[in-house]
C-alpha cells in the first residue's frame, strides 16, 4: 500500500466531521487505511471462572467485543434481552485480528485474537454447539432465541474463527491449539449428524429447493460451514470432510437461479425463495472449495454470480433483500427492499470478487472489488461516507436515501475492516478504489 492512498483518505476523513474521541491515529507506518481504534475501544477483557478448558486455568481472563456503540459518544451499549457481547462478533473480530497480525505483524492483534478465541471456547456447550450472548454480569444467556446452543449462525462463525485460529496457534502455542482442535472435533462430530446426504428437494412457490442444508434451506449458513470445514480438512486430513463439503456445495449450486440475461442473473438464494445481502458468502466459499475439490463447476457458478448478479446489484445502487417467484416460466422479483444497506452486505461481495481474481487472475474481478468497496467512501445511494480511517468508525447502515444510522456497533466495524483489509492486499483493487473515490469526491 502506498502512502498517497493513506494521505488521501486521511484528508478525506477530515472533511467529514465525526464526533468521536480518537483512540489512536491511522497507522501511518504501514501506509494503511485500516484503523482498528474503534474496534479496540469495543474490546474488553473479563474474568470468567465457572468452566474449565484443559490448558486454561480457572478463573481466567477472556476477550469480548461489545455489541453496540451509539452516536455521538460511541460508548458501550448493551441490550436487556441479548446482553453485552456475542460469539458472533468475537468470531469475526478474532478473524480480523489474525489477518491483521499476518499482514502487519501486530503482536497486540495476536493477543486480542487469542483472548477472543478463549471466549468462544468458553461459550461452547456440552452438545458441541455454542451459546451466543453474555449478560453484563458475564453470565451466559441461555434463553434468547439468538443465543441458544444450537446449529445456527453463531455456532458456524465460532467454527470458522476457531479453524482460522488453529492455523496460527499450532506453531506458537501448542496447548492452546489442542484446545481449539478438541473444540472443533466436538462440534464437527455433531455437524456430521445434521447434514442430510439423501439430497432431497422440495417445491416451494413453483421452484425446486433443496432440503439438506442447515435448517434445510440455508445456503448462506452453509457457506460459513464450508469455510470452517476447508480449514479443518487442511490440518486434520479427515477425508470424510471432503464429502460434506461436496454435499454443502451441491446444495448451494441448486440455490443459484437465472442466467446472464434472465433475472436473477445467477444470484444464489439465501433461504428458499429469498435473497438477502448480509452473509451471502456462497460464491466466496464455492471459490475456496473449487480448488480443494478440483471442481470447475463451483468456480463457474461463483464467477457467474460475481460477473452478472453483482453488476445488477451495483446498477441498482445495491439492495437489501428480495424474493423470487416463477411467472410464465421465468423468475420475477417480489418483496424488494432497498434498505437498510450495511457493511456486511458489502464485505461478502468484496471477498468473493478478490478471491475470483486470486484464482483466475482476471483483473476485472479485482476492479469490481475496488468499485464495491467505494461504497464505504460515499459511492452509495446516500452519497454518504460510511467508514472513517481517522477513527476506524463504520456507520451501522444506510436506512434510506437521506437517513444514515450513525451508530457504530461491532458488526459494522468489523465487516468494514475485513473488507478493506482484503482490498489492501490487492493493488488493482486499491488503485480502483482510489480512482473511484477521487472521481466521486466532489459529490460527497
Amino acid at each position: 500500500m502506498k502512502k498517497p492512498l493513506l494521505l488521501f483518505f486521511f484528508s478525506l476523513s477530515l472533511i467529514f466531521n465525526v464526533n468521536y474521541k480518537l483512540h489512536s491515529q491511522v497507522k501511518s507506518n504501514t501506509g494503511s487505511i485500516i484503523n482498528s481504534a474503534h474496534l479496540d475501544s469495543l474490546y474488553e477483557e473479563i474474568n470468567v471462572d465457572n468452566k474449565t478448558i484443559s490448558q486454561i486455568p480457572s478463573p481466567r481472563r477472556v476477550g469480548i467485543i461489545h455489541i453496540y456503540s451509539e452516536y455521538p459518544d460511541y460508548k458501550w451499549v448493551g441490550d436487556s434481552d441479548e446482553g453485552i457481547a456475542a460469539v458472533d462478533d468475537a468470531a469475526r473480530a478474532a478473524v480480523f485480528y489474525l489477518k491483521y497480525y499476518k499482514m502487519y505483524g501486530s503482536r497486540e492483534s495476536l493477543i486480542k485474537a487469542k483472548k477472543l478465541l478463549e471466549f468462544i471456547l468458553y461459550m461452547q456447550s456440552k452438545n458441541g454447539f455454542f451459546y451466543n450472548f453474555i449478560f453484563d454480569d458475564y453470565s451466559i444467556n441461555r434463553v434468547h432465541k439468538n443465543s441458544i446452543n444450537e446449529p445456527n449462525w453463531w455456532s458456524w462463525r465460532a467454527m470458522w474463527a476457531l479453524s482460522e485460529g488453529y492455523k496460527y496457534f499450532v506453531n506458537i502455542d501448542k496447548g492452546f491449539s489442542e484446545d481449539i482442535y478438541n473444540s472443533l472435533e466436538k462440534v464437527i462430530k455433531e455437524l456430521k449428524k445434521l447434514i442430510n446426504v439423501e439430497r432431497e428437494t422440495k417445491t416451494i412457490n413453483g421452484k425446486k429447493v433443496i432440503t439438506w442444508l442447515p435448517q434445510k434451506y440455508a445456503s448462506d449458513q452453509a457457506s460459513i460451514i464450508i469455510l470452517a470445514l476447508l480449514n479443518y480438512y487442511n490440518f486434520s486430513k479427515d477425508g470424510t470432510i471432503l464429502e460434506y463439503i461436496n454435499y454443502l456445495s451441491n446444495g448451494i449450486l441448486t440455490s443459484q437461479k437465472g442466467d446472464s440475461t434472465s433475472f436473477p442473473y445467477y444470484a444464489i438464494m439465501s433461504w428458499k425463495n429469498l435473497w438477502h445481502g448480509y452473509g451471502n458468502l456462497q460464491s466466496y466459499s464455492l471459490l475456496k472449495a473449487s480448488s480443494v475439490l478440483e471442481r470447475k463447476d463451483l468456480l463457474q457458478a461463483a464467477v457467474s454470480e460475481i460477473k452478472y448478479f453483482y453488476k445488477y446489484l451495483m446498477n441498482q445502487n445495491y439492495l437489501s433483500s428480495f424474493s423470487i417467484k416463477k411467472k410464465n416460466g421465468k423468475f420475477i422479483q417480489t418483496d424488494t427492499k432497498k434498505f437498510s444497506q450495511i457493511a456486511y452486505d458489502i464485505r461478502v461481495m468484496v471477498y468473493a470478487s478478490i478471491e475470483a481474481y486470486n484464482i483466475t487472475k482476471d483483473s476485472a474481478y479485482a476492479i469490481k472489488a475496488g468499485k464495491i468497496a467505494s461504497w464505504f467512501f460515499g459511492n452509495n445511494i446516500a452519497k454518504a461516507q460510511m467508514y472513517f480511517p481517522l477513527s476506524g468508525i463504520c456507520y451501522d447502515g444506510i436506512n434510506s436515501q437521506n437517513i444514515i444510522n450513525k451508530n457504530s456497533g461491532a458488526e459494522s466495524t468489523i465487516e468494514a475492516l475485513l473488507a478493506l483489509l482484503a482490498i489492501e492486499q490487492n493493488q488493482i483493487a486499491v488503485n480502483t478504489l482510489n480512482r473511484v473515490v477521487v472521481r466521486k469526491g466532489n459529490k460527497f
